[in-house]
């Protein structure tokens, strides 16, 4: 499995910068290979993306969700990938976003185009993207402030 861990800060609180990330389905808006996400249910999501040229499709399980805290998720079919972004306060007005991300590349081309780094630098230009998403518009486009437990995921 290739994994990245990347971090940002926007000049928006906590809870707007969370509130935000809780809006899957605008995630293709500042996500550059995410085409199409569908929340299902509350806690289970459809995505398809380009990766490598090619099309590829998966849903995904929100496992963990503490509002302003965390979100953590984990394919369920199609590729696999996990992950967990976290938000915490910067300061006033200000939050940290720290997103942890696990693929596993199909094929030669994405196994060599995460040895090159792309894996990196695709997850830093969506956190850049979004910081200026946000920070554009000040304010969410909307929020799920819902809990979801490990447990209570499945």
């Amino acid at each position: 499995m290739a994994s990245v861990e990347k971090t940002i800060e926007v000049d928006v609180p906590v809870e707007t910068a969370y509130n935000q990330w809780t809006q899957f389905e605008t995630f293709p808006q500042f996500m550059e290979s995410v085409e199409q996400v569908t929340q299902v249910t509350d806690t289970q999501l459809h995505w398809v993306a380009k990766v490598a040229g090619k099309t590829k499709e998966w849903d995904a399980q929100i496992t963990e969700q503490e509002p302003d805290r965390r979100i953590a998720w984990s394919s369920t079919s199609g590729a696999q990938n996990a992950g967990v972004v976290s938000f915490e306060s910067a300061g006033p007005d200000r939050a940290r976003i720290n997103l942890r991300l696990e693929v596993e590349p199909e094929g030669p081309v994405e196994s060599s185009g995460a040895a090159l780094g792309f894996l990196d630098r695709r997850v830093q230009g969506d956190l850049e993207r979004f910081k200026q998403f946000i920070e554009e518009r000040g304010t969410s486009t909307g929020a799920w402030r819902g809990e979801v437990r490990e447990e209570s995921a499945r």
